[in-house]
């Protein structure tokens, strides 16, 4: 078949813009190395798996090394450089460590609003407010469509908390941009200075400081194409790596798919760039689970051409569609995920680096639930219909379930016989 896109490569969607960013590279190449602020720790290096045109590109481009900061102050506060799980950051409210978190629940945050002079006083005067309702005894702020109302968060440790929460922990945040933690937080929560704030909490994050990277594109536009007709009509599927250093359980590539509207991302940790390892994620992660597309977009790698993907894609039925050679930027959404994925990834590891398969899912996961700037939409939203409920997301302690009487009287039936 001949080369999909060859004179029409995907547009490659804009992503988030990281705030706090300290290296400078003329690399246009989405795998890179993760250098580190400090000495002690072991770079995670990702080497593209590439095809034979690829190779012959990257033997004629020129890089540019990556700048190191010289700002020992910034060495000195982060001896270990190890980033704190979803567990460790959680603590009881007798601990000092200010950089972990104090859970609260919705009764905290009544509390807390009982206290504050601004909220009262708005509480006082809330029928004569139309942004702002009491509910259950708490203040609830409107918001534009499509967000809904959320409570007032009074000024103090809760706002914090929540900075905390839906910036730095894995499960929630995982070191994602500005725009999309404002986003995440706009949905939940609402207070005077919180994009203020977020850009003040972002500028400050050592782990983003040490592992974001200015990506610089060349001048010009791709010519993009007609977006597919609906959600898993077209996926992209590409390898990433070999990563540097192997995991504990002896990974050292990671294989991805996205789907071209919705953006929705899977991922999973693989030993090998096989086409017998493709073929399993294939099955077992993407159709058993989401059901068949009718395309996927691919490089030329053997891994893709090879019989078994071949026969695979016939017996199935979907159509295989490869990116122009010498051009793998026509395969650029998953590229711009792998980009995006890698700082990610390296601002939850270990200080060793060989845990990036276990925060793997995380990082995915909030890119999942985060607002692309393509569709002002989350992917697991356009995939699911609904809005993700996330780890630390406040929920009613009480669901009603309604029950069917002419189930009830069936149950009654088989009892009785």
């Amino acid at each position: 078949m001949a080369d999909y896109l060859s004179r029409s490569p995907v547009d490659i969607a804009e992503e988030d813009i990281e705030e706090r960013i300290q290296y400078e590279s003329t690399s246009t190449q989405t795998d890179s190395s993760f250098s580190s602020l400090n000495d002690n720790l072991i770079p995670l290096k990702i080497t593209t798996a590439i095809t034979r045109a690829q190779a012959k590109l990257q033997q004629q481009a020129m890089a540019t090394p990556p700048i190191k900061p010289t700002n020992e102050k910034i060495n000195e506060l982060i001896p270990q450089g190890k980033v704190a799980t979803d567990e460790e950051l959680i603590i009881k409210p007798s601990d000092e460590n200010p950089n972990k978190i104090i859970p609260f629940d919705m009764d905290d945050l009544r509390k807390c609003q009982e206290e504050d002079k601004t909220i009262q006083e708005i509480k006082k005067n809330s029928k004569n407010k139309k942004h702002y309702f009491v509910e259950d005894g708490i203040l609830f702020r409107k918001q534009q469509l499509p967000l809904l109302p959320v409570p007032y968060v009074p000024a103090g440790r809760i706002r914090a908390d929540i900075l905390k929460i839906y910036h730095d922990t894995p499960a929630n945040g995982a070191h994602f941009g500005r725009d999309k933690t404002i986003r995440k937080i706009q949905e939940r929560y609402y207070w005077p200075t919180m994009i203020a704030d977020i850009r003040n909490h972002l500028d400050s994050c050592l782990p983003c400081a040490q592992n974001n990277y200015r990506r610089q594109k060349l001048p010009g536009k791709l010519k993009p194409i007609p977006p597919p007709e609906g959600i898993w009509k077209l996926l992209s599927m590409d390898f990433h790596g070999p990563i540097t250093p192997t995991s504990k359980i002896g990974n050292r590539y990671i294989i991805s798919l996205t789907d071209v509207l919705s953006k929705f991302v899977i991922t999973r940790a693989v030993r090998d760039c096989s086409a017998a390892t493709a073929a399993k994620f294939l099955i077992n992660d993407v159709i058993l689970k989401y059901g068949t597309p009718t395309c996927i977009l691919t490089d030329n790698g053997t891994h893709f051409t090879s019989q078994v993907m071949n026969k695979l894609f016939e017996n199935i039925g979907v159509t295989h569609l490869y990116s122009t050679v010498y051009h793998p930027q026509t395969n650029g959404q998953i590229e711009r995920f792998n980009a995006t994925m890698d700082g990610k990834i390296a601002a939850l590891c270990n200080e060793r680096r060989t845990d990036w398969d276990e925060v793997l899912q995380f990082v995915t996961f909030n890119y999942n639930t985060s607002i692309h700037a393509t569709t002002k939409q989350t992917p697991f939203e356009m995939m699911h219909g609904r809005r993700a409920t996330l780890p630390f997301d406040q929920q009613k302690e009480i669901i009603s379930l309604t029950q069917d009487p002419e189930h009830s009287q069936k149950l009654k039936y088989i009892s009785k016989n």
